[in-house]
């Protein structure tokens, strides 16, 4: 029997190679390779496409622990990546709830389609978006003057409150989308039955609803926190001088500076801490789940 199996399985590979030859060849060409070019990269004293001669070298990793600005930063950027998180947690949870279990009809889909509207706009519209809503005398300052009986004066541009409203709103349909998939998927008869036998709707949610819809919920996480970290439109449009980050720290190694083997450098020293925060966090993610 067992032989049967392995002979069943192995046929099976076989049928199945030529469907996951296209992907496994996009992810060798869109991501392996990128990769190794990059590692190579990190490990050198100049660019090879500059011209000048080069050397191999470990003084741009040495960098990062020699200068503690870089720690600064990336600490700052973890930081900020939890926030979002969290925000995103406290904004797209109930919001996913309300798709999943209270909205049916045509209502669901006009509020799914306002919460997916975000994907539909190009990244930078929305960050120069809000930045009109933000500023002094933008569209928030003139609408709230334009109720209350008194003037206030509301500018949150170049501030880090302006970096949190931007990331959130740029990644918190992801929060909606996998929680929305894993509430959906819970029977109502679970919910009906705990309710019958005389729970609360907080104990429903604490012991029925969250437990159940806790791998939409991780999936959404880890979903917004890495890309979070490693951000720089939002922090350097929004936040100005405040919006140093560590994201835009690697983004000028790149474009403005042109020492692409530092950036290369702090870009793996940021993969590789955020690939040991993940591995750390797994067990207790995976228990979740």
């Amino acid at each position: 029997m067992a032989a049967q199996g392995a002979t069943a399985s192995r046929s099976g590979l076989k049928s199945a190679l030529p469907l996951l030859l296209p992907a496994y060849l996009w992810l060798t060409v869109a991501i392996f390779l990128p990769l190794s070019a990059m590692v190579f990269f990190s490990f050198m004293t100049e660019l090879p496409l500059s011209g000048k001669p080069w050397a191999f070298t470990f003084g741009n990793y040495a960098a990062f622990f020699s200068q503690s600005l870089y720690l600064t930063l990336l600490w700052a950027s973890l930081r900020l990546g939890l926030e979002v998180t969290l925000w995103c947690i406290v904004i797209g949870y109930p919001a996913a709830y309300v798709l999943a279990k209270v909205l049916k009809g045509r209502s669901r889909e006009a509020i799914f389609l306002l919460v997916i509207l975000p994907f539909w706009s190009n990244g930078l519209v929305r960050i120069f978006s809000w930045a009109m809503v933000l500023r002094e005398g933008g569209i928030l300052d003139t609408a709230l003057n334009a109720v209350l009986p008194f003037k206030i004066n509301i500018d949150l541009m170049y501030s880090y409150p302006a970096v949190i409203i931007g990331l959130v709103h740029s990644y918190v349909p992801y929060m909606v989308l996998t929680c929305y998939l894993t509430l959906q998927a819970i029977d109502d008869s679970l919910i009906e039955a705990g309710r019958s036998l005389g729970a609360s709707r907080l104990q429903m949610l604490k012991r029925v609803i969250i437990p159940l819809s806790m791998p939409g919920l991780v999936a959404g996480a880890v979903l917004i926190f890495v890309p979070v970290v490693g951000s720089f439109m939002e922090p350097r449009i929004l936040g100005g001088r405040t919006g140093t980050f560590y994201g835009t720290v690697i983004e000028d190694q790149f474009v403005a500076v042109f020492n692409w083997p530092l950036g290369a450098a702090l870009s793996f020293i940021l993969l590789a801490v955020v690939l040991v925060i993940l591995a750390l966090a797994a067990p207790m993610l995976r228990r979740a789940a």
